[in-house]
């Protein structure tokens, strides 16, 4: 029985390290928790069975923002907790009954608490439009992605997040990861309204 458990997770090592194919090693994701919030079960399962493929330690799963609001919630009350006491990641399909994807990112981005407003989100939709794109972008996601997903492209986006976090800039009306990865190669007049400040997470 301890063979077949050997071979499964060198099998499981394999494919991981073939999906971060810039990637000398596999990444141990072993500590990390995501919150996966989608209403359609299939999705849910496939998702969660890519991200337990990744090697993640905890996934939580909720069927809407609403859910996943209370969880985040209670999640944060319990930093003392020896169980689940942080999220990582949150993913997040966008069109939800009982609470969108547009509810939940306006509520991390807007919450009081340090931790849960500078979680990275990736969002991840069932179609997308020119007007979707520049509305989640900013509103203050990470990442979006389109379905049907590939393992190689939820890993890419996930690499992205870690290898490569954006610093959260707070002006007027926006509050999120810097835009201007997506504004490159603009240089209109109105680029910018006002000078961005650069926040950083208190620890």
């Amino acid at each position: 029985m301890l063979t077949n458990k050997i071979h499964f997770r060198s099998y499981r090592t394999k494919k991981l390290t073939s999906l971060f194919q810039s990637k000398p090693e596999p990444y141990d994701l072993s500590n990390f928790t995501i919150l996966l919030v989608e209403n359609s079960t299939y999705m849910q399962n496939l998702t969660s069975e890519m991200l337990k493929l990744f090697g993640v330690g905890d996934i939580l799963r909720c069927d809407d923002a609403n859910e996943a609001i209370d969880l985040l919630t209670i999640t944060h009350a319990r930093k003392s907790s020896r169980h689940i006491d942080k999220i990582d990641i949150v993913l997040t399909d966008w069109l939800m009954p009982n609470g969108s994807g547009k509810d939940l990112v306006h509520w991390i981005r807007n919450h009081e608490a340090m931790d849960i407003r500078f979680l990275p989100i990736i969002v991840i939709s069932g179609y997308t439009t020119e007007k979707l794109t520049h509305k989640t972008r900013d509103m203050g996601i990470n990442e979006l992605l389109v379905k049907p997903i590939s393992g190689k492209l939820l890993a890419s986006r996930i690499c992205s997040v870690i290898d490569q976090p954006r610093p959260f800039i707070q002006t007027r009306d926006y509050f999120g990861p810097d835009r201007r990865r997506q504004d490159m190669g603009y240089s209109g007049s109105d680029r910018r309204s006002q000078e961005p400040n650069i926040v950083e997470r208190e620890i």
